[in-house]
């Protein structure tokens, strides 16, 4: 079952644009599709930054000394 969209502008250089069309031409993939997946990669790669609830066995961060 297919989740709900919200609508956004995202702004990419014309090289992109030309680059998603052809992979879409060639795959009948919407270019939308990429487009979350790459912004799906972004969030995993920087999990670590991203506010999240700690486990039982995860330890609070170390306050830093000043």
């Amino acid at each position: 079952m297919s989740r709900k969209k919200i609508s956004t502008t995202v702004y990419i250089t014309p090289e992109q644009n030309e680059a998603l069309h052809l992979l879409h031409d060639r795959t009948k993939v919407p270019v939308a599709v990429y487009i979350r997946e790459g912004i799906d990669l972004v969030l995993k790669q920087y999990a670590d930054q991203l506010p999240g609830q700690l486990s039982l066995t995860d330890t609070a961060p170390a306050k830093k000394k000043r």
